[in-house]
């Protein structure tokens, strides 16, 4: 099979069920971030063993997240595209809570940085808030299970939760903000 199709030459893709949109309509920005944010998930998993279970899942949940969103809502019970686990977002709650718990209380905002693996953790937590604003910009004109925006909602606080604890286990200092007055 190829790779290329050479379909997509006239500024247009398909998405599943077959409908063609132009590549920059906001439902193919809002999966293009998805899968973007899949990509920084994947680095991460590799460069912090000690979370890759819950990072591989994560990934196989953001798969499940594009699928929807890269298929008009009309057609996504004809394809039967996989769901999203109703206790998806659940999972990443006890997850917050359990290295939370591990954590010392937080009294100030933290910049991103002090160890590579931290600061590619907190590129992931941004791409993850612009998905969330794309998602909820195509919610504005077109159906949008709102469980996807509650799903990468939570994924963002549990990323920022994971940067934290990263540092922790890499020995790395939180580079705390202190604004100067």
């Amino acid at each position: 099979m190829k790779i290329y199709t050479k379909k997509g030459d006239d500024g247009k893709t398909m998405l599943l069920g077959g409908t063609r949109l132009p590549k920059h309509h906001i439902r193919i920005a809002a999966y293009g971030e998805i899968d973007e944010l899949n990509s920084f998930i994947g680095l991460v998993a590799d460069l912090l063993p000690s979370h890759q279970q819950i990072l591989r899942e994560i990934q196989n949940n953001l798969f499940v997240v594009g699928s929807h969103l890269a298929t008009e809502p009309d057609q996504a019970e004809k394809i039967q595209l996989p769901a999203l686990p109703e206790n998806a977002a659940e999972i990443l709650e006890k997850e917050i809570d359990r290295m939370t718990a591990m954590l010392p209380e937080l009294k100030h905002f933290i910049l991103p940085g002090g160890h590579a693996t931290v600061s590619h953790i907190h590129i992931a937590r941004t791409v993850c808030r612009r998905a969330e604003r794309t998602a909820t910009a195509l919610a504005e004109i077109s159906t949008v299970n709102p469980i996807f925006i509650q799903y990468l909602n939570r994924l963002s606080d549990y990323l920022f939760t994971l940067s934290r604890a990263a540092a922790q286990e890499l020995g790395a200092e939180e580079n705390k903000w202190l604004p100067k007055k």
